[in-house]
């Protein structure tokens, strides 16, 4: 049996930071995963995923300037694009063993799960752990209904070598926007079955609102307040079956893609054997990361679910353990101010505080909101979708929240999650020199 300081359960974003931070600081460290290494991000989200959505920009864009001095007609090779997005993520799993192995990480292959509060099996091997981190990442959640075999999830669809004519999304969030632009702009025929009253609702209605315009130009079919109760396979079709509340419908496709949510992918842990307590799916832990049951035990990243599911919080996270590790356990996440964005074409973009809640903590609240495709940032682009709403807290000038869509979102936003982590206000981000002419030369006339 091998003996270690620090056993981390899985190899992506959270692992790698955390497992390479207490190696550097002199400690045993051993990683375990059952599928290759690199974890969700760098194999099966948003890093591949981008790369996908970089043939559906260039195809926009130049749809866009159509009759603006760009002439010829574009089209999306699905072949050659899934070839671009694999020369990134197909040498990640060598170059991250690799990597460990040049700073003396153990690494191991198969699956684990406690068998006792410091112990945890992998590949008949025994494996004792001073600390043990939980960086497993998230899973699809079940379906949990007839015919749910037939639908591929979010990491199939990145697999796929040829692209159906006729595609069903199941779900309303991140997942879902992102491939339906993807594959509507490769030329398939997207319908999207949403439970909720609207898609994206981690969003501002507001600003979804503006988006929606762009699935509407694409042809993407969003179905709300629908609610899929069976899948049924005829032939090479998918029959999609679902309630509204005007009745029963059913849709059909060549292909239906699972969309409707993850959760943390802890169930095949045997967290029972290791005293790790747990609770609809979730890890109990307490404000250090820390399992509130087995005091040796951290958690960081999509299986913790503690802040967003985003790389950059699986980073933080680790940082954070990393550091109870080292130095005892007294450091807490700090998740103000964390941007996110869905990367749709244009894409959308959030940081801080809703407009419900912004008026919940404040008693004077002032609401900046427009849609602006006359301003320069998207005519410059041809881009008749652009806008934004600001939320600032009146008396201190505090910038609460930021919601955007449109050209440079995804950077925009980071400026002021800089502000909002900081605590600048709105007089501060006016009186900032901005580059112009620039996305975020435009930030002055949003407060």
């Amino acid at each position: 049996m091998k003996a270690y300081d620090l056993i981390v359960i899985g190899t992506g974003t959270a692992a790698q930071v955390a497992a390479s931070r207490v190696r550097r600081a002199g400690r045993s460290v051993a990683v375990i995963d059952h599928r290759p290494f690199g974890g969700t991000c760098a194999l099966r989200g948003c890093d591949p995923k981008k790369m996908l959505v970089s043939g559906a920009e260039a195809i926009d864009w130049a749809r866009r300037m159509h009759g603006r001095g760009v002439a010829g007609e574009l089209r999306i090779d699905w072949h050659e694009l899934s070839a671009f997005k694999r020369s990134f993520t197909d040498p990640i799993p060598k170059k991250r063993e690799e990597s460990f192995a040049r700073q003396g990480i153990d690494a191991f292959h198969g699956k684990a799960y406690f068998a006792s509060p410091d112990r945890i099996r992998v590949a008949e091997q025994t494996l004792a752990g001073r600390h043990i981190l939980i960086a497993s990442g998230a899973r699809p959640v079940p379906l949990g209904l007839p015919g749910a075999e037939h639908a591929i999830t979010s990491d199939a669809f990145l697999e796929l070598a040829e692209l159906p004519a006729r595609i069903v999304m199941i779900g309303g969030g991140y997942i879902a926007a992102e491939f339906a632009h993807i594959a509507a702009r490769a030329g398939a025929k997207v319908t999207i079955l949403q439970r909720g009253a609207r898609m994206l609702a981690h969003f501002d209605a507001d600003v979804v609102g503006w988006l929606m315009e762009s699935f509407h130009a694409l042809g993407i079919e969003v179905r709300t307040h629908t609610t899929v109760t069976a899948m049924v396979r005829t032939g090479n079709a998918i029959r999609v079956q679902a309630q509204t509340p005007e009745g029963t419908v059913e849709v059909s496709g060549d292909l239906v893609v699972h969309a409707a949510g993850r959760a943390p992918d802890i169930a095949e842990l045997d967290l029972e054997a290791g005293g790790v307590a747990a609770e609809d799916g979730r890890l109990r832990l307490n404000e250090y990361l820390q399992s509130v049951s087995n005091p040796i035990v951290y958690a960081a990243g999509d299986a913790a679910a503690q802040g967003l599911p985003l790389t950059p919080v699986s980073s933080h996270d680790a940082k954070v353990v990393a550091a109870n590790i080292l130095d005892g356990t007294r450091h807490k996440p700090d998740y103000r101010g964390v941007p996110s964005v869905a990367f749709t074409v244009p894409p959308i973009a959030a940081v801080g505080l809703s407009e419900e809640a912004a008026r919940r903590q404040t008693r004077k609240l002032r609401v900046n909101a427009a849609k602006v495709p006359d301003w320069f940032t998207a005519r410059r682009e041809g881009e008749p979708v652009y806008g934004y709403k600001t939320l600032i807290e009146e008396e201190s000038g505090r910038i609460l929240g930021a919601h955007l869509v449109g050209p440079h979102a995804e950077d925009v936003i980071s400026l002021f999650g800089l502000a909002i982590r900081h605590d600048l206000t709105a007089d501060d981000l006016k009186s900032t020199i901005f580059a112009y002419p620039t996305g975020a030369s435009d930030i002055g006339y949003m407060l």
